[in-house]
């Protein structure tokens, strides 16, 4: 099952890629982001998407899970 795993919102800034860097790396170097990188099917992908609400942008970190990896996300972090 492929799900979010982790989303952030960015201002309208010139090159999102770049700002969106840091906030990726301290994520993927927390508890939650090595165990996803440990536990995932497939390597974790991100998406940067405009917000209307904001006029800037949303990154989102999308990851492929399923059996016992995907319940104990559930049960820790739950994204629902």
């Amino acid at each position: 099952m492929k799900l979010t795993v982790y989303e952030f919102n960015m201002g309208d800034v010139e090159d999102p890629e770049l700002y969106a860097a840091d906030p990726l790396y301290k994520w993927e170097k927390s508890e939650i982001g090595r165990w996803i990188m440990q536990n995932s099917i497939s390597q974790p992908t991100f998406v940067i998407g405009t917000c209307p609400n904001t006029y800037g942008y949303k990154c989102y970190v999308t990851a492929e899970l399923e059996g016992e990896a995907l319940t104990f996300f559930e049960l820790k972090w739950g994204t629902s």
